[in-house]
């Protein structure tokens, strides 16, 4: 395992409500756009995480910079799981809000994710704000061109109509940006790291957190921001996380995000037992038995 070095803040906020977690690889343009934005137009107290992978590109000389930004850093890429689960470690806040540097938050993002975290009278949540995307990855975005990448962002435009957008509240929160209470993280261990670099550590750490009894993911309309796409996620080499998620739980991750998340469908509380046709099962079978037939995968 590649060595981890960490470095904490030089200016520490006393109480933040949000430690905003952000894994980055060799991507400053967006980094710094991302971490801008959130300085910009947060509102709620937090503090910033940032794990850099390899920097070569300037970005650790960038964040050793800033006072106000902690951050973890090793030499070699170790994938989003060890990183998330370094950044665990300088983190202060209750909460945990995981952050991609693709991302550019939008004002109120953290104030309606706080909101949320006081009224629902429990640590057992999954919260996740909406995506707004070039080309929308799932239901749970809204699909609208502001740019592709940071030459062609159109940062004013998206500021000026973001709100025009009308979208409900959602199932299935599973990808960031989301937030979960610090004690549920530690419960279920953080990150897995099998699924290094990453493929499918999202619908696992979110099937890890149905087992601790969470019913509660739920995806906030109001809460707002734009993702350029998986910049990072373009250059790694990806792992089999399809299969190790079979191979892990037993079913595919379409069938937790169907028949246990519901994601995609409009909210309508907590989520109960899934229902889950005898055909999927049978499916599921089949995956087993084909993956124990072929090890090699």
């Amino acid at each position: 395992m590649e060595e981890i070095h960490y470095f904490p803040a030089k200016r520490k906020l006393a109480s933040p409500y949000f430690s905003i977690l952000i894994p980055s690889w060799n991507n400053l343009p967006y980094l710094t756009l991302c971490i801008n934005s959130i300085r910009k137009h947060s509102v709620v107290p937090f503090e910033l995480i940032v794990h850099l992978n390899e920097s070569n590109d300037g970005s650790k000389e960038w964040v050793e910079a800033q006072e106000d930004i902690a951050f973890s850093y090793s030499h070699k890429n170790v994938g989003v799981c060890h990183a998330m689960n370094a950044m665990r470690t300088l983190a202060h806040a209750d909460y945990l809000l995981y952050l991609n540097d693709d991302m550019y938050v939008l004002p109120d993002w953290d104030l309606e994710l706080k909101n949320e975290i006081d009224s629902c009278g429990t640590q057992k949540f999954f919260f996740s704000s909406t995506m707004i995307e070039p080309r929308a990855q799932s239901t749970c975005s809204i699909e609208t061109d502001f740019g592709t990448s940071i030459e062609n962002f159109q940062e004013e435009k998206l500021n000026d109509t973001y709100r025009q957008f009308e979208f409900q509240d959602w199932l299935g929160s599973t990808w960031p940006p989301n937030v979960v209470h610090k004690n549920l993280w530690d419960l279920v261990g953080g990150y897995s790291v099998e699924f290094s670099p990453g493929m499918y550590s999202d619908p696992d750490f979110s099937m890890k957190l149905w087992n601790q009894g969470v019913r509660l993911f739920k995806g906030l309309g109001a809460s707002r921001v734009y993702h350029f796409g998986s910049i990072s996620v373009k250059r790694v080499k990806q792992n089999k996380g399809y299969y190790q998620f079979i191979r892990k739980w037993g079913m595919t991750s379409s069938t937790l995000s169907k028949y246990y998340l519901r994601r995609g469908l409009a909210f309508d509380g907590a989520l109960q037992e899934p229902k889950i046709p005898f055909w999927v099962h049978v499916k599921n079978a089949g995956y087993r038995l084909w993956i124990f037939l072929k090890k090699d995968q």
